[in-house]
């Protein structure tokens, strides 16, 4: 998928060549930045980085202390209160000039959204698992795509600060996270031997996409979105978390727009974090029901009786069978068309019957789906079909649920401890928007359409600070997200982050007592 990288999935040498146009000036006044130097590069599908090409090999070289800019101590989330002015910073001046009319990608965009809207801190805290530095988050890979296209892969950081000042330096348009590894990414290829350096732990994730549904639905192709089809993503979503929950027993699910047409969840618990790829395979396999490509006809085939812990389909079809008849029959349509009741007729088990039906609705051009949903049981009743068992045609029925309403993951995403998924917070540079956590507990109120652009975010501080100025007093300091329809999110998260932190303490204190009692035993 766009938004998530493995190593197989890589682009090769031949089509990655990097384009070394110049870039637009960041407001900086850094020397040349990393960006200007990892120019002309391929990657390197053996190890997975960037690798100079011929020509670049004799340019510039950038060394791991160029990496760091000291100078840069801006506090994250900076305040309305007074502040000691820099070279680097973004005023209110500047945000109320390039707010309105910047592209998404502009590198002073990016730069503003990072210096002033970025949560640091609380991504450092979510996967550092501690307030404290720790391997946890010092041996984690981080990848930079750039300005100029270019994939900056196995970056490392200690701190969340010496993160923050990376990413302000190299401005990139997205970043990924991948594993926790052995050792630092950064010093795997000073290892002796190549085999000491591989991952230890990450986050279980899956990845929805509104593409995979493109045969179902009617009102959108492609990348494009509405209200109506996003209630497949809200319907795989209750099924994919109620499993995840109830089956798995996982508590620390979150769930992240993808910033366009799609949603990621990252299963947090450290059980979920240490599993290495068998039980990643084991568990997707287990969720996915849809199987085959658009031409491949019956997609979902379930052996009965139906068992809940085996097949999920029992609880998956008390979740769907509403959303089925309000957001597939009615919203979508999805049998209107001689084409489409064809491929309806397909998934049911008598020939009489589809051939009763089919001369019903022939005869009937534009009858809804709705309506021909109703016919199949009407005609069955009426003895259509001789053959057909009631037992036969309500599985059918159930089938045909499932195959409109069951999620489409992409199991590749979940299936490897190595593969790379987007940082939630950052922005997609198609659409603008922020890929933000989606609270679960108001899933059905979730709109797409009107989470916040990273230029809307600009303008609103420029808006708050310029109303501000004309109020009497300093009041309580502000922190820049705060003023801005980018605060639920992030308080969302910061609450989330703060229950998986008091669950590792416990974890952690359990493990020091089991401990301290084995020791005394003789």
């Amino acid at each position: 998928m766009p938004h998530s990288v493995t190593p197989e999935a890589s682009p090769s040498e031949d089509d990655t060549v990097i384009s070394d146009a110049p870039q637009p000036p960041a407001p900086s006044n850094a020397d040349k930045s990393a960006t200007d130097r990892e120019v002309d590069m391929v990657y390197d599908g053996e190890h997975g980085d960037i690798q100079s090409s011929p020509t670049a090999q004799r340019k510039e070289q950038v060394r791991l202390e160029d990496l760091f800019d000291d100078d840069d101590d801006d506090d994250e989330f900076p305040s309305s209160g007074p502040q000691v002015p820099r070279s680097k910073a973004v005023t209110p001046d500047a945000l109320a000039k390039l707010a309105p009319s910047a592209r998404y990608s502009d590198p002073e965009v990016m730069y503003a959204f990072y210096q002033r809207l970025f949560p640091f801190r609380y991504l450092f805290q979510w996967l550092n698992h501690s307030s404290s530095p720790s391997p946890d988050f010092a041996n984690r890979e981080f990848a930079f795509t750039l300005q100029n296209d270019a994939y900056l892969r196995y970056q490392a950081f200690p701190s969340a600060d010496l993160l923050r000042k990376e990413v302000l330096r190299l401005q990139p348009s997205r970043f990924e996270i991948g594993p926790v590894y052995t050792t630092n990414p950064r010093d795997r290829k000073t290892l002796r031997k190549s085999t000491a350096f591989k991952p230890l732990a990450k986050e279980l994730v899956f990845d929805i996409d509104l593409t995979d549904y493109d045969e179902i639905r009617t009102c959108c192709t492609k990348a494009n979105i509405c209200k109506k089809c996003w209630s497949f993503i809200t319907m795989a979503i209750k099924v994919v978390d109620a499993a995840l929950r109830d089956d798995f027993g996982f508590k620390h699910v979150m769930w992240v727009y993808s910033g366009r047409r799609g949603a990621h969840a990252w299963i947090c618990d450290k059980n979920a974090r240490d599993m290495d790829d068998y039980r990643r395979k084991a568990i997707a396999g287990y969720l996915e029901l849809i199987k085959g490509g658009a031409q491949s006809g019956k997609k979902v085939n379930i052996k009965r009786p139906l068992h809940p812990h085996i097949a999920l389909s029992s609880r998956s079809l008390d979740i769907l069978k509403d959303h089925f008849q309000t957001d597939v029959l009615t919203d979508q349509d999805p049998w209107v068309e001689q084409e489409q009741f064809e491929r309806l007729l397909q998934l049911l088990p008598d020939k009489a019957l589809n051939d009763s039906l089919r001369k019903k609705w022939e005869s009937a051009p534009g009858r809804s789906s709705v309506s021909k949903w109703a016919d199949i049981d009407a005609l069955a009743k009426t003895g259509a079909s001789k053959t057909l068992k009631g037992k036969d045609l309500l599985e059918a029925k159930q089938d045909v649920v499932l195959e409109y309403t069951y999620p489409r993951l992409d199991v590749e995403v979940s299936k490897k401890l190595i593969h790379l998924l987007k940082s939630p917070f950052v922005v997609h540079p198609g659409t603008g928007r922020v890929c933000v956590p989606i609270d679960t507990r108001k899933l059905e109120e979730f709109d797409p359409l009107i989470v916040p652009t990273v230029t809307d975010l600009l303008g609103e501080i420029d808006e708050w600070d310029r109303d501000a100025d004309v109020g009497e007093g300093e009041g309580k300091r502000v922190q820049d997200y705060e003023k801005t329809s980018l605060k639920p999110y992030v308080e969302y998260f910061k609450s989330f982050v703060a229950t998986l932190l008091r669950d590792e303490k416990k974890v952690k204190r359990e493990k020091e007592e089991d401990g301290v009692g084995d020791a005394m035993e003789f």
